[in-house]
């Protein structure tokens, strides 16, 4: 009997649309002979639905119709499995619509990369793909990212962090700040957040008021960091987890602008990208058609144009985050170079990454479909892992305790 994988995509997320790209790839790439696949969308507003049209990448275009001809679905944990049940709820037997035996979250950014998902699935007791709920969250704000990585030993930039609430109470004293303990050039960006939403350069005052603005609109906190000159970025993914992990390719990217924009990254010019992105078109086919192949619209040279020692470094970089963080599954970790002096810096470690990354493991021989099975496989050693431990503790703590009746819990203080 086949393994039946719950896809789940999409999500209350700025980056709910390139969730559903990358979920889609990775529907056309899982192995139909091992596995059964139910895709579930996540709407904006978090209603869960399947169906057919639900996995193709057309239907997209018209998500009102989508949603129309689509099964609104709640999740439950009956009788040791979890089961699909339409919604409204009318019985068991009447509203049962299937089962899955693992749950595969493809999505990014807030409210669903973050963690939040992944407690979701653990409350369900269902094993799922990828980061635990302490990796996502760690691994989606940049500032906690920061400082345990710095703890590590693991190079990163000093930067600074701010609330909403401070810059509302005075921005001045905010920018005054930057501009003594940072100085200029900085990088301005939105604190968890992805796909390079919100993140802008500035290189005087002026222009730090709007990339302020412009990052608390999407974020609670900002990060605040010096802008690298001479800048080259490079990204490794790894596969693996706590135990063993190993890395992939490194790939350049050649942005457009001063950064890598949110456009660079999935929109681009329709190309499909520099040389090096040729090779990852395979596990891309079925959203061909939907007008963006996700992150292989992304211009970049695969490998990436550093020196073998650059490399190897880097690679070692991000073996040594991924498992510091206790990731599991695929992420992507992107990274700093400054061209004269040789400086690299961990930036940002991206744990659903775009795409998941196929195309950074296409080249080191890891096909597309070959990923997909690795990744499940290790949710499966996981769940293993967590049965092992016990969750239960016989205690008779309970045994005559009493809050003073009806009158609350007011006998509770003496």
């Amino acid at each position: 009997m086949k393994i039946k994988v719950g896809v789940i995509f999409g999500g209350k997320s700025v980056e709910h649309e390139i969730s559903i790209i990358s979920a889609i790839q990775a529907i056309q790439s899982i192995d139909q002979k091992k596995y059964d696949v139910i895709p579930i969308y996540v709407t904006k507003d978090n209603k869960f639905y399947t169906g057919y049209e639900i996995g193709q990448i057309e239907s997209y275009t018209d998500l009102p119709h989508l949603l129309k001809i689509s099964r609104r679905v709640i999740l439950i944990n009956d009788e040791g499995r979890v089961k699909i049940f339409a919604y409204p709820f009318k019985s068991m037997r009447k509203s049962y619509v299937d089962y899955i035996d693992i749950a595969f979250p493809i999505v990014h950014g807030t409210n669903v990369e973050d963690g939040t998902l992944q407690g979701y699935l653990k409350m369900l007791n269902i094993p799922y793909v990828g980061c635990d709920v302490l990796s996502s969250a760690v691994g989606m704000d940049k500032y906690v990212m920061k400082t345990v990585l710095k703890d590590n030993g693991i190079p990163v930039l000093d930067c600074k962090c701010y609330t909403a609430k401070q810059y509302d109470r005075d921005n001045e004293a905010v920018v005054n700040e930057i501009e003594a303990r940072i100085g200029y050039p900085v990088i301005v960006k939105p604190v968890n957040l992805g796909s390079s939403i919100g993140i802008s350069k500035a290189n005087d005052r002026a222009k730090l008021f709007d990339a302020l603005d412009t990052a608390f609109c999407y974020a609670q906190k900002v990060l605040v960091e010096m802008a690298v000159q001479n800048l080259k970025e490079i990204n490794c993914a790894v596969l693996g987890d706590y135990e063993s992990a190993r890395a992939s390719e490194c790939e350049e990217p050649i942005n457009a602008d001063e950064i890598l924009s949110f456009k660079d990254k999935y929109i681009g010019d329709g190309s499909g990208g520099a040389k090096g992105a040729k090779g990852g078109s395979k596990g891309a086919k079925g959203a061909k058609s939907g007008g963006s192949k996700g992150m292989a619209t992304l211009k970049r040279k695969i490998p990436a144009d550093i020196t073998p020692e650059q490399k190897a470094t880097i690679q070692d970089m991000a073996v040594r985050a991924f498992q510091c963080l206790g990731c599991s599954g695929v992420s992507r970790i992107d990274f700093m170079m400054d061209t004269k002096s040789g400086n690299i810096w961990l930036n940002e470690i991206n744990t659903i990454p775009g795409s998941l990354s196929f195309y950074l493991w296409e080249p080191i021989g890891v096909p597309y479909e070959k990923l997909i099975n690795e990744m499940l496989s290790l949710s499966l050693k996981r769940e293993r892992e967590n049965e092992d431990i016990t969750y239960a503790f016989d205690s008779n703590v309970l045994q005559g305790v009493s809050f003073g009746g009806a009158k609350g819990s007011k006998g509770a203080k003496r």
